[in-house]
């Protein structure tokens, strides 16, 4: 072979090494898991976690088709190279609610970077635990989310299905660079505190193209969430998208540039929500965007709540939480009750630079009485049309 040859065979190679990287496939079935939705298959998990995280070229940890029962279960990194966790079956959680309620996590990635997570279902049945905590029993475990992610990066979780879980469906903490797509999460209207996504002390999160379907908020933006774009996101039943609960503790990190755009929210008790704590605390909220949304007899379609205050444990106190830039534009649609848009914001920090602009909120009511906006503590202007109409007219 000539060296012009052999130079570009040469180049060849590199290129198609570069292009089509080596990988590595470990089956769960390999290790001993079984779908037959009975057998633990925790141990087996682990190992074909373990066999992929170890590995030198990108790997492939594959679920297939079958129901696989899981205990709680943690995936640990750092790993050597890339992780592609493919699920094509159903992931169970054990019958007797205890076996994960007593643990925080169910499935727990953690301090893993450069994973994708795609397909497949997890069902936590969540039914029992729930009806424990309805009924007061002082005995019901805490509960578990079903999947979490832990101090985790460049992460892309695309095309699961959630269904049932104890808590919180997928939850986010600590976290950078993270892409959810597609998801389909499911709870019942009345089970409590399962919200779909809740991304707290985290930057640069995306949930897009989800239908989220709970008993709690679809998507929660708790304290320190930075950079999180949410789009094309159908809510309902639920509590709405939520920035907050804030202002719990004085030491708080806050939340700033959210953007909440093209989405849809059907029947929730909230459309676009922010609320804090009636309590003194350093912490904000800023720089958000809520635009081209779509309320479908929703119940509170725009609110800012700065008096939440459920245990009734902060009479007479205010939040502290500072509420600041905050734009609304482009929001149409069906108010469940008279009052579409609420500002009850805090006394001693008032909201500050609210804009409305192009709204179109009208109230569902036999008796057609109009829908009416309400301000408390809130600065802000209107452009273009916005009805109802604001209090800066």
């Amino acid at each position: 072979m000539g060296n012009r040859k052999l130079i570009f065979f040469l180049a060849g190679v590199i290129a198609a090494a570069v292009h089509f990287p080596a990988t590595a496939g470990y089956s769960v079935v390999q290790f001993g898991a079984k779908g037959d939705g009975r057998t633990d298959s925790t141990a087996a998990f682990q190992a074909a976690w373990k066999a992929a995280c170890n590995t030198a070229v990108s790997s492939t940890v594959s679920v297939p088709k079958g129901t696989f029962l899981l205990r709680p279960v943690s995936f640990t990194g750092p790993c050597r190279n890339r992780i592609l966790f493919q699920i094509s079956g159903t992931i169970v959680a054990p019958d007797d609610y205890n076996a994960i309620g007593k643990s925080e996590f169910w499935i727990l990635f953690y301090k893993v970077t450069r994973l994708t997570v795609v397909g497949g279902t997890v069902d936590a049945k969540g039914q029992r635990f729930w009806s424990c905590r309805k009924n007061g029993n002082n005995h019901c475990p805490p509960g578990a989310r079903s999947i979490s992610f832990q101090w985790c990066s460049n992460v892309v979780v695309s095309g699961l299905s959630s269904l049932n879980s104890q808590t919180v469906h997928i939850a986010i903490n600590e976290c950078s660079n993270m892409r959810l797509q597609n998801l389909r999460i499911v709870a019942p209207a009345g089970s409590p505190n399962t919200d779909g996504v809740h991304v707290e002390s985290s930057r640069g999160v995306t949930v897009i193209g989800s239908s989220i379907k709970t008993g709690d908020d679809c998507i929660s933006i708790g304290q320190g969430g930075m950079n999180v774009w949410l789009e094309r996101i159908g809510c309902g039943p639920g509590h709405g998208i939520s920035v907050g609960s804030l202002g719990n503790g004085f030491n708080e990190a806050g939340v700033q540039n959210v953007t909440v755009t093209n989405s849809m929210f059907t029947r929730t008790q909230n459309g676009v929500r922010v609320k804090s704590w009636a309590r003194p605390s350093g912490g904000y909220a800023r720089n958000l965007v809520f635009k081209n949304l779509v309320m479908r007899y929703v119940a509170n379609p725009i609110i800012i709540d700065q008096q939440y205050c459920p245990d009734n444990r902060c009479p007479h106190q205010s939040s502290g939480v500072r509420v600041s830039d905050v734009t609304y534009k482009n929001i149409k649609g069906t108010s469940a009750t008279q009052v579409a848009m609420t500002f009850r914001c805090s006394r001693t920090n008032p909201c500050r630079g609210i804009k409305l602009q192009d709204i179109k909120l009208s109230y569902v009511d036999k008796l057609k009485r109009p829908a009416i906006a309400y301000c408390e503590n809130a600065l802000g202007s209107s452009i273009g049309g916005v009805f109802p109409r604001s209090c800066w007219k």
